[in-house]
C-alpha cells in the first residue's frame, strides 16, 4: 500500500514522526562510587570526582567505610555537586550511612533526581578523634544512585 506524500498525509521518512517519539531515550539505573582513603587522624581529606557526561540524574547518596566504627563515630564531610553545597561543613556521616536491616531499595539519602550539571562532586570528609575508638587508617565511599542515558 501506498500512500500519498503531501500536506495531509504522512511522509515515508523519520521526519514525520512525533518530536517525542523521535527524542525518546533509553535510561537505566546505575550506582557510582567513589572511594577516598583516610591516612592520618585528626584530619581533613578533600577529593574531587567527576560523573560520566551520560548521567541525568542524581536519585541518592549513601556513606560506607571500610571501618564503619570510624566513619560513624569519627566522620563528618561537606559534599557539593556541580559547586552546590549538598551538605555543610561538619555534617555527620552517622547521618547519611545505612544498615543492614534497612531495604537495599531504601539505603540511600534521597537528592529528589538533581541534575548533576557539570557533574563534578566534591568531598571534604574530616576524621576528628571521639575518645571511643583507636585510629587506623580506612576507606570513606561515597555512592551515588544515579540514571544514566544509555
Amino acid at each position: 500500500m501506498r500512500f500519498k506524500v503531501g500536506k495531509n498525509y504522512p511522509s515515508s521518512d523519520s521526519s514525520a514522526l512525533p518530536r517525542k517519539l523521535k527524542q525518546t531515550k533509553m535510561l537505566k539505573p546505575v550506582r557510582k562510587r567513589f572511594d577516598l582513603a583516610v591516612a592520618a587522624a585528626n584530619a581533613t581529606v578533600s577529593q574531587t570526582f567527576e560523573l560520566e557526561k551520560t548521567v541525568m540524574s542524581i536519585k541518592g547518596l549513601l556513606l560506607t567505610s571500610s571501618m564503619d566504627d570510624m566513619l560513624y563515630f569519627r566522620g563528618s564531610q561537606r559534599i557539593e555537586i556541580n559547586k552546590d553545597e549538598i551538605f555543610p561543613e561538619g555534617y555527620e556521616s552517622k547521618l547519611l550511612m545505612s544498615g543492614i536491616n534497612v531495604s537495599p531499595n531504601k539505603r540511600y539519602y534521597d537528592l529528589g533526581g538533581m541534575k548533576p550539571g557539570s557533574g563534578i562532586i566534591k568531598m571534604d570528609f574530616t576524621d576528628a578523634d571521639d575518645g571511643r575508638t583507636v585510629f587506623a587508617p580506612y576507606r570513606v565511599s561515597l555512592y551515588l544512585d544515579c540514571i544514566m542515558d544509555e
